[in-house]
């Protein structure tokens, strides 16, 4: 989305650099200079001296206080050895999560679970549907899975069906149906698939399954293993806040 944005501001040429007496208002301006549509989700001072970001659907750029520089891609704590966009888009979809309640998620617990992971998971996504194969494992592992609907534009129908699942008299029976590749009928009632949705691209979740550990840290390929995923979930308690 952003990468289109810069694309047609190349067209319509380069602007004037914001006044630098206000650096909140010179990292936007700067935004817009090159993508006048942007709207950008958040702005803020950065860990990054003397620049500020800015959270544009889902993506985390950097722009310079005085508007005259921006910078895309990641940004690295080299002492940390970290990267500081992934802890600040961390940041910013934990504080997103912190809304959405869990009578609006599909749950799988074990009783007194170590870690919990919120999942983006879509009906028809075939990646979707091999996580959840593991489900009983990771469980056993000591994860609380917590499934919210996030149904892909590119699978037509997935909306119906997830709306379908969440009218069922029982959500984890359907849901798990469902995964298996059965059809869940066409129930229909009020439900959170709306919300879930808006909220997945405010945060930036463009993909199926999107795995975040309870801190908004997007979990990787380790998530294939549920041993992995523990070892994972394990290291990620252990790090300081500042180096995530």
């Amino acid at each position: 989305m952003i990468k289109s944005l810069f694309l047609a501001a190349a067209l319509i040429g380069a602007s004037q650099v914001a006044r630098a007496d206000d650096p909140e208002k010179a990292a936007r301006d700067a935004l817009h200079t090159l993508a006048p549509s942007a709207k950008p989700d958040l702005i803020r001072k950065s860990e990054l001296p003397g620049f500020y970001e800015i959270l544009v659907n889902g993506e985390m750029l950097y722009v310079s206080a005085d508007g005259k520089y921006l910078l895309r891609g990641e940004v690295y704590d080299v002492p940390g050895k970290t990267s500081l966009s992934g802890r600040s888009l961390a940041a910013w979809r934990y504080a997103g999560l912190k809304d959405l309640p869990v009578e609006k998620r599909i749950v799988f617990s074990p009783p007194n679970p170590k870690h919990t992971i919120t999942v983006f998971t879509d009906v028809d996504c075939p990646y979707c549907r091999k996580f959840h194969q593991n489900i009983a494992a990771i469980n056993q592992q000591g994860i609380a899975v917590q499934y919210v609907f996030f149904p892909l534009s590119i699978h037509p129908g997935a909306d119906k069906k997830a709306q379908s699942v969440w009218c069922s008299q029982d959500r984890n029976a359907a849901y798990t149906a469902a995964m298996n590749g059965q059809d869940p009928g066409t129930k229909t009632c009020a439900n959170p698939i709306a919300e879930t949705l808006a909220l997945a691209l405010k945060i930036g979740i463009n993909a199926t399954p999107t795995i975040l550990a309870a801190d908004g840290t997007q979990i990787g390929n380790s998530a294939n293993d549920p041993k992995s995923l523990r070892a994972e979930l394990d290291r990620i308690d252990k790090t300081p806040v500042a180096a995530k």
